[in-house]
């Protein structure tokens, strides 16, 4: 959720941290806090479509330093937008201003646009690595701090939140979390990092209750947005901290001041009351910072203890919109949140790409593919229901799906209608269904017979399909340069893949690739700034390639994933 102000006010302070010499202990993730982290802090690439090789060469550092400390890792994710609505004007506002950052990326100036696929090369290098992972149905902050409580060992993550929740083994920003130099002899290494607890910030306001902490984080404003009557509140609280923005503590820590002077939440809301009493927001405000509060709630038994236990069982209450199998396909990270929106909310978010702005959106190409996910998710076959009938819907009425993408440099609702592939599989009875039935389909919505697969190795296959779809549906038409590079680099990476300990070599072949790559270099005189007609052909093949992954896991994945971090 993210409370405003707090990670600055509370990581200025050095009295509310620990210094601990971290090892043999589990360790809760916050996932998504973390390859956000890992692909930023490093410098990646972010103009050219992505560095994904380096990100999973990155991630597996990482992960091998937790193993030299003895310290097991579970990873947990965030899923699909929440569906009280409530975060949507943050999720709007943040996607407003990715586009603004894309678009400065591709004039060479700075931005932050995370790749589009970085989400996918994170778990694929988890699941390669063995590393115990679940995706929640919807933001993941609570089901992580339940988790951390019920197992009294720290969470990761740099989500202010974690400075609300009372979490007996702390929280270690990564701000703080030296992964990279280890300390220590062999058999005794550790990762130096600060430790937080709301303890010691508590102690800080003289000892503060720490049930008042969630009331803070409400006050100060956090993703879910503020109640009404807050602004006025605040300034009565504390008039001269916020009149004309001047001298004078800051929101949080004058807000900190105010609760502590409480003996617990009950009279804090009751002063609530009567400041506001002659307010017109004055009637729901109490009642609103209450719900508010809820959201900090930590229950006493998590979720997450029995899926990561040898059970791995989904908790019925998610994602019951599903079948079995793709709640189980879900929680393992193997289903996208484009999925997972498009089935609970209807609405699905485009992620905005570093691609020529003048033109449609680089997904504009693939809302073929994506149409036939929301028909297999939103729409039943003809012997079910009828042609054109939805489910939860009423008889002849089409439920579409709300797609939020860029236009020139605005965010911009579009309606997609769902499609059913001819070849319609039910959603009910889609774990019966054959491979050889489940590949049709995928291959029909991508226009391409298998027999032109033939002859490719059959982990490539999925890649070399979206690539002949592309072909046809990019426009402008991708030129013969840019599919020559696009295969050159499914090449190399497929030879430096057997290139790998153990591998069959093959130099000769390597060699020629190479020759090839250095053919298409910049030559001297030419431009060496981004090509941006490049940059929008390549990002509408990752838009392909992104859609197609959605599908291909919505079918139990009739065909095998390609390796992403080529």
């Amino acid at each position: 959720m993210g409370v405003h102000g707090l990670t600055t006010y509370v990581e200025g302070n050095r009295n509310f941290f620990q210094d601990v010499k971290f090892r043999d202990s589990r360790l809760i993730i916050d996932g998504c806090s973390l390859f956000f982290r890992l692909y930023f802090n490093h410098y990646l690439d972010q103009q050219h479509g992505g560095d994904y090789d380096a990100f999973a060469v990155l991630l597996c550092q990482f992960l091998n330093a937790l193993a030299a400390c003895n310290i097991q890792p579970y990873v947990v994710l965030d899923g699909g937008i929440d569906p009280s609505d409530k975060k949507f004007p943050t999720i709007r506002h943040r996607l407003q201003s990715t586009i603004k950052e894309a678009d400065r990326l591709s004039h060479g100036s700075n931005g932050s646009v995370l790749p589009i696929l970085t989400r996918e090369v994170f778990v694929q290098v988890l699941v390669q690595r063995g590393i115990p992972l679940v995706q929640c149905p919807f933001e993941a902050d609570r089901e992580i701090a339940c988790l951390a409580h019920q197992w009294n060992c720290p969470v990761l993550s740099n989500d202010s939140d974690f400075y609300i929740f009372d979490l007996p083994g702390g929280y270690l920003p990564l701000h703080f979390f030296q992964w990279t130099n280890l300390n220590g002899q062999a058999s005794h290494r550790h990762i130096s990092a600060r430790r937080y607890t709301t303890a010691g910030l508590c102690r800080w306001f003289g000892g503060m209750n720490k049930m008042l902490l969630p009331l803070c984080a409400v006050l100060s404003g956090n993703d879910y947005g503020a109640p009404k009557g807050v602004e006025t509140l605040l300034q009565l609280i504390d008039g001269n901290a916020r009149r004309g923005g001047g001298k004078g503590t800051s929101r949080v820590e004058s807000v900190l001041m105010w609760s502590s002077s409480f003996p617990n939440p009950k009279e804090a809301l009751d002063e609530v009351s009567r400041l506001m009493r002659n307010d017109v927001n004055h009637r729901g405000l109490k009642s609103e910072l209450s719900a508010g509060m809820q959201e900090y709630f930590i229950a006493p038994r998590s979720h997450l203890a029995l899926w990561f236990s040898e059970s791995r069982a989904v908790p019925s209450e998610w994602l019951s919109e599903l079948p079995a199998c793709l709640s189980q396909a879900g929680a393992q990270g193997l289903l996208s949140p484009m999925a997972l929106n498009a089935v609970v909310m209807n609405r699905v978010i485009l992620p905005p790409q570093v691609e020529n702005s003048k033109l449609d959106s680089s997904h504009s190409c693939a809302k073929v593919l994506r149409q036939a996910i929301y028909g297999i998710l939103l729409r039943q076959t003809p012997a079910h229901l009828g042609d054109d009938a939805a489910v939860g819907a009423a008889p002849g009425v089409t439920v579409c799906v709300e797609e939020y993408d860029r236009m020139d440099l605005n965010l911009k609702k579009n309606q997609a209608e769902p499609r059913l592939p001819r070849s319609a599989v039910s959603l009910d009875t889609l774990h019966q269904a054959s491979v050889a039935v489940r590949l049709g389909v995928f291959l029909e919505v991508l226009g391409v017979k298998e027999s032109d697969l033939s002859a490719v190795p059959l982990h490539l296959r999925l890649a070399v399909a979206v690539t002949g779809f592309w072909l046809r549906e990019a426009r402008p038409t991708p030129s013969q340069s840019q599919l020559q590079a696009l295969v050159l680099g499914m090449v190399y990476g497929e030879l430096s893949r057997r290139s790998r300990p153990g591998a069959a070599h093959h130099p000769h072949a390597k060699r020629s690739v190479l020759q090839r790559f250095n053919r298409l270099r910049v030559r001297p005189g030419e431009r060496r700034a981004l090509n941006v007609g490049v940059a929008h052909a390549l990002s509408q093949w990752q838009a392909c390639l992104w859609s197609a992954l959605c599908l291909n896991q919505l079918l139990l994945l009739p065909l095998p994933e390609p390796r992403l971090s080529w």
